[in-house]
């Protein structure tokens, strides 16, 4: 009798090894990303909500928790002080009688002009797109329209505004993705608005009651898909303010399928004035989409996107999860040749996972040869490169025979990357074109700055004016790298920062 008490206790020894187990394997999947945030399990695609606060960084996205395919949208949610490293947090926000929770954005309302703020608490307010899925199979044209809600503990609970929706459809099938922005010359709230094939800007006093200003867009821009996902901020290049308006296009992307374009110009708190009609692109590669910033930042403006594309988004390998996001990208502006560029580099709290870099000898890189005889390639790392603007060829590979080819063409003078034997590309027709991005720099020398990741390569050239996102599905990390330049031509410098798991 005195073993009576043993076998429960055996019981939950196994039962807490077996958790363990489970535990160390979580975030460490096949395909799972290491320096990238995604969610624990189920589907993901935009961010959403972004905000900083009382030194968090609140990010929410669109979440389908019961599935690892698109489905009834919720909101996830996960907070970091460096978004880098991630907390998973309970579900914002899901779905109700008036639909799913479609994309939107979270500000600080300091003023309570909403009137939620109560008891000396300052209202985080979510602004979303409530899309009715009865009412879209049923072929209604007004089933996405835009709702609020509201939260006293800094995201932790959330309560639905009971005067939902707060701005009607009209009539617009694509009637979407609320970006707001406290404009304060006019003390008035801004809600930039996708309204099919353009912008549509709002007003309000108190998040609660919006009226249309303007419209923009309708013959500017690209113009091959739907307009998603819009943000407007400004931005100052040589004491000069500039306003920036993102508007996410899919499919209609340079590489086809979803992307993110803008354009640079003046709001003056109703109408948005671009500089020119020129199409621009805040990174050519086929996946970073839905790229939006965070909000409450003071003089930062941080974006960050959604890492895939909506050609193949739910065909990739995927076991128990789906999607991540690109790694947070400091936005700046820069004047090459009269034209005024937006540019996009790793914020530098990455420098949080970075490892002692290594200088490479350029000596070491003739004939092509392997950079890992000579030192030990880590499995995800940050690859700085100085090189003349020749040819040039980075190509990353693994032991199982697969390969990915970063590199400049000096006769289109762009960058590519190309995948076609990056290894599992076979879901999609489409996975396997080239990418490009035009050079835009004028000086002679290419910068290439690449972060890769077990299942990504992000590169951001010439100071962040030329950028390419890909991902990729290779059986085993690159732990391989060979640079080859045009005969004759130099590589200056190179060197390669080793990064850590954020898991």
């Amino acid at each position: 009798m005195k073993y009576k008490y043993l076998l429960p206790f055996l019981a939950l020894l196994v039962a807490a090894n077996a958790f363990a187990q489970k535990a160390g394997k979580l975030y460490h999947e096949q395909y799972r990303p290491q320096i990238h945030f995604s969610p624990k399990s189920g589907w993901m695609n935009d961010p959403n909500g972004m905000v900083y606060y009382k030194g968090v960084y609140h990010l929410f996205y669109q979440h389908y928790p019961d599935g690892i395919v698109w489905g009834p949208m919720h909101w996830g949610h996960a907070t970091s002080k460096d978004m880098i490293h991630w907390k998973e947090q309970k579900i914002a926000l899901y779905p109700d009688k008036l639909g799913y929770i479609f994309s939107g954005s979270a500000v600080i309302d300091v003023n309570n002009t909403s009137g939620f703020g109560k008891n000396g608490k300052v209202p985080m307010v979510a602004i979303f797109t409530h899309h009715d899925p009865v009412g879209e199979k049923a072929g209604k044209d007004n089933f996405q329209n835009q709702s609020i809600a509201y939260s006293l503990d800094e995201g932790k609970t959330w309560t639905k505004y009971a005067g939902n929706p707060v701005l009607k459809n009209p009539g617009i099938k694509d009637f979407r993705d609320p970006k707001v922005y406290w404009y304060e010359p006019q003390h008035k709230w801004i809600m930039t608005l996708a309204t099919k094939d353009r912008i549509t800007f709002y007003s309000s006093p108190n998040l609660k009651t919006w009226k249309k200003e303007s419209e923009f867009g309708e013959h500017l821009g690209a113009h091959g898909g739907v307009w998603e996902c819009p943000d407007l901020f400004p931005m100052t290049l040589k004491g000069k303010q500039h306003w920036v308006l993102i508007v996410n296009i899919n499919p209609g992307g340079p590489n086809g399928g979803s992307a993110t374009q803008y354009f640079i110009g003046d709001f003056n708190g109703k109408t948005f004035t671009p500089m020119n009609e020129n199409v621009k692109w805040a990174d050519f590669g086929p996946d970073e989409y839905a790229g939006i910033t965070w909000s409450n930042t003071g003089n930062r403006r941080i974006f960050l996107g959604w890492m895939s594309n909506w050609e193949y988004a739910n065909q990739v390998p995927a076991s128990t999860w789906r999607s991540t996001m690109t790694i947070p990208r400091e936005l700046g502006l820069k004047e090459v040749n009269g034209e005024v560029y937006l540019t996009s580099t790793p914020a530098k709290e990455l420098a949080s996972i970075a490892i002692k870099s290594i200088n490479v000898p350029t000596a070491i890189l003739a004939n092509g040869r392997d950079v890992a005889s000579f030192i030990k390639m880590p499995s995800y790392y940050r690859l700085k490169l100085s090189a003349a603007k020749e040819d040039l060829f980075i190509n990353l590979f693994n032991d199982a025979g697969e390969s990915l080819v970063i590199g400049y063409n000096k006769k289109s003078d762009r960058y590519f990357i190309e995948r076609d034997k990056s290894g599992k590309t076979d879901f999609n027709k489409n996975f396997s074109k080239l990418a490009y991005v035009p050079r835009f720099s004028g000086q002679e020398t290419l910068d290439v700055d690449i972060v890769v990741d077990g299942t990504s390569v992000e590169m951001f050239a010439d100071g962040g004016l030329s950028n390419l996102t890909s991902i990729f599905f290779a059986a085993k990390p690159y732990n391989h790298i060979s640079i080859q330049t045009a005969k004759g031509s130099v590589v200056n410098k190179v060197s390669i920062t080793p990064l850590k798991s954020i898991w």
